[in-house]
């Protein structure tokens, strides 16, 4: 007589439920929520009022839309893909979370959907909260190619992951998360004008723009402008999060 097992795979609520525990854990996490929308937040304020003043070319639009903004919306989503995620995968990882799903209908892909989603949240969020200051306290003006910004907001946020599933794969602690997140976010971002593209070298800013923080604020800058988005850029930006998806998968271990 043989006895069939029937596996009911996670329903709906089970997966509202799991974002749920994400959001609460990225909320009890001061730094973690902190740090993606008050370090843009700090750079808007310090950055805007020269910025503001200064006309880019004669695009009609000043420093703070083509320059500053999109700096900022690339701090956010950096630090949030590149940072954040990671340590929260380690310490998933390091405390066996990830190892018990593994024996469940509940996947451990689960988990990394639900960081996704709240990872989208989050960033709208610190996205949403710097483009609202810089519109109503120093005049910024909207995207003239608003649906390109978001698709490559989404592209930035899909490539920082990439990299942040790299350092999840290769970071044997959270504590080393954090480390190596934060060296790889000041990596990409200082060759990516996080400090300022003018102190580089041409040929360090130029690979700076092929890197993804480069790449997504040069494609945010010409969204903003109206400009056709330099295809290299948007390259750049498919290649990590393939690159980083493949790495990831082969080096990544669930306990």
């Amino acid at each position: 007589m043989t006895t069939t097992i029937e596996v009911h795979r996670p329903g709906l609520w089970s997966w509202v439920t799991l974002i749920k525990c994400e959001a609460k854990m990225v909320v009890r996490d001061t730094a973690g929520l902190v740090v993606p929308i008050g370090l843009p937040l700090l750079i808007l304020i310090m950055s805007a009022s020269a910025a503001s003043a200064q006309a880019a070319g004669d695009t009609g639009l000043t420093g703070l839309e083509v320059y500053v903004l999109p700096l900022v919306f690339a701090v956010v989503i950096a630090s949030i893909g590149i940072i954040n995620m990671p340590s929260f995968l380690s310490y998933y990882r390091r405390s066996g979370i990830l190892r018990r799903l593994a024996v469940t209908p509940a996947s451990p892909v689960m988990v990394l959907v639900a960081q996704a989603v709240v990872s989208l949240m989050q960033a709208a969020l610190g996205v949403g909260v710097a483009l609202a200051v810089a519109v109503l306290f120093f005049g910024a003006q909207f995207p003239v190619a608003p649906l390109t910004a978001i698709g490559v907001a989404l592209l930035g946020l899909g490539a920082m992951y990439g990299v942040g599933m790299i350092v999840a794969a290769v970071a044997p602690t959270p504590n080393s998360a954090v480390a190596i997140g934060l060296i790889a976010f000041f990596a990409v971002g200082s060759l990516g004008g996080l400090f300022g593209a003018q102190a580089l070298p041409d040929s360090l800013a130029r690979v700076g723009e092929l890197l993804p923080f480069g790449a997504t604020v040069q494609a945010m800058g010409d969204a903003w402008v109206g400009t056709a988005v330099d295809p290299a850029h948007i390259v750049s930006l498919v290649a990590t999060i393939i690159v980083g998806g493949v790495v990831s998968a082969a080096f990544f271990r669930w306990d």
